[in-house]
């Protein structure tokens, strides 16, 4: 099979002319023309994913290794010795970011992993109906994501609506409607702004919410005759 192949497919799934302005989703390493012979899925790329990609792969991501030009390819440090190692390798490379956030990973998110029903929807931000106190919902949100502890701003205790934006979202706040956001990378001010705002926060982390990109992906992809290979790479952060 052939990139334009695959690409026409992943472009059914979720267009990659609706993506933001500021991302770089779409082919960022390889040829249209070129074959592949498996593809790989995975939230981001690190160098101990690419060592275990066989030759000759799609690696297909959420995040784009490419986010902005590069002025020097200095090998030795990242992306640029990834990418070397990739164009070695014959490892293709697209990326479906924010065009697959709203058109997939959101819902499958909510819907798949948290097990809530969509009542509506605007770009980035679903929104479901529930009925819980807050700590109800902090409890249900560790468990659905097997998570030990969670920071959370508690502004109020009453739930009847919540707002859920996988990966990064806390930028959202003005616009969200709702008594608790659920999101990742919520910084100080934003979770003081958020306080004094009566509007409960919930920060479900970045890798923790989006690692969910491959399998949510893959089911697009059964009926190719490709092999799928879910392999993610490594959440950076660790706890202590």
């Amino acid at each position: 099979m052939k990139i334009f192949e695959i690409y026409e497919h992943l472009n059914k799934i979720a267009p990659f002319d609706t993506q933001e302005e500021w991302d770089n989703s779409g082919l960022l390493v390889g040829s249209f023309e070129s074959e592949f012979e498996q593809i790989y899925l995975s939230l981001d790329i690190d160098s101990e994913l690419v060592d275990k990609i066989k030759p000759n792969s799609l690696l297909i991501t959420h995040h784009p290794l490419i986010f902005k030009g590069l002025k020097v390819m200095n090998f030795a440090k990242y992306p640029s010795g990834i990418i070397a190692e990739m164009i070695k390798k014959n490892i293709s490379l697209i990326s479906m970011h924010t065009n697959f956030d709203k058109a997939v990973l959101n819902r499958y998110f909510v819907t798949e992993i948290l097990g809530f029903d969509i009542s509506r929807s605007d770009e980035f931000l679903i929104y479901c109906d529930v009925n819980l106190n807050f700590k109800e919902l902090v409890d249900l949100v560790k468990d659905r994501l097997n998570l030990n502890q969670i920071r959370t701003v508690y502004a109020k205790d009453e739930i009847k609506t919540i707002a859920i934006c996988t990966g990064s979202g806390a930028d959202l706040m003005p616009y969200v409607k709702a008594d608790v956001l659920l999101t990742g990378d919520i910084k100080y001010h934003q979770a003081l702004e958020a306080r004094e705002n009566l509007l409960n926060l919930i920060d479900i982390n970045h890798y923790e919410s989006e690692q969910y990109f491959g399998e949510s992906l893959a089911k697009y992809l059964q009926n190719l005759g490709v092999l799928i290979i879910i392999s993610n790479s490594k959440n950076p952060f660790t706890h202590f």
